[in-house]
């Protein structure tokens, strides 16, 4: 499965709870949240730009897609 790196604007860790339950939702993905660093890191083969990109930016935090790890 590719790898893709997202920074969001995570605060807390009810912001990282919030980016856990969107992209549990979604499923067909694996994902590491880095709180201190506001990266998460998914493993999934459903598309960048519209689904990933859309489901983090549910959370009302600021998202920028960085790389594919």
């Amino acid at each position: 499965m590719p790898k893709h790196e997202f920074s969001v604007d995570m605060t807390c860790e009810g912001c990282s709870n919030t980016v856990s339950r969107v992209l549990n939702k979604l499923g067909g993905v694996e994902f590491d949240l880095d709180l201190p660093n506001k990266k998460v890191c998914i493993n999934s083969e459903h598309s960048v730009d519209i689904l990933l990109l859309e489901t983090l930016e549910k959370t009302g935090k600021t998202v920028s897609y960085l790389s594919p790890k």
